[in-house]
């Protein structure tokens, strides 16, 4: 069980080094478990949680350039490309050349993919049901970590 922050309490360097005083330590932990909560539902699906996202931007948009993909996801290319290689082979997305400019790369979803779209539909509500908040609480956790995003983004 995972112990609450009393404060930043950094009086002193050892202090500062405890675990329980990382802000980033329970932003790793939650996120880690909101992925194997998400698990059970997408191995359903055949999709790992990263393939998962990718294919949320894809069924909104049908067709994107890796670069722009890779932005959204906050994913590099060293991720992205064997993930993509991976989906391709699935037969659920296909990637062609830009014929504008050939060093884009656009991802396609393709029928097989778009198929999935509907079994996928009930995934966040089942994730959603089973988390300890409440509809308020889940919009203030949302908002403040879109908040942090944004911002740490922003500086760069």
């Amino acid at each position: 069980m995972l112990q609450s922050r009393k404060g930043w309490s950094t009086n002193s360097d050892s202090e500062g080094l405890k675990l329980k005083n990382q802000l980033c330590f329970p932003l790793y932990a939650c996120s880690k478990e909101m992925i194997r909560k998400y698990k059970p539902f997408l191995e359903e699906l055949g999709l790992t949680y990263t393939q998962y996202i990718a294919m949320l931007v894809l069924w909104d948009t049908n067709s994107i350039n890796v670069k722009s993909l890779g932005e959204q996801l906050y994913l590099d290319s060293g991720t992205l490309t064997p993930m993509l290689k991976k989906m391709e082979s699935a037969g659920i997305i296909s990637r062609s050349r830009d014929s504008g400019d050939e060093r884009n790369v656009i991802v396609t979803i393709t029928e097989a993919g778009m198929k999935l779209k509907d079994r996928a539909a009930a995934i966040p509500a089942r994730v959603k049901s089973d988390l300890p908040l409440s509809a308020q609480e889940d919009k203030q956790l949302y908002d403040l970590l879109y908040k942090l995003i944004n911002e740490m983004t922003s500086a760069e």
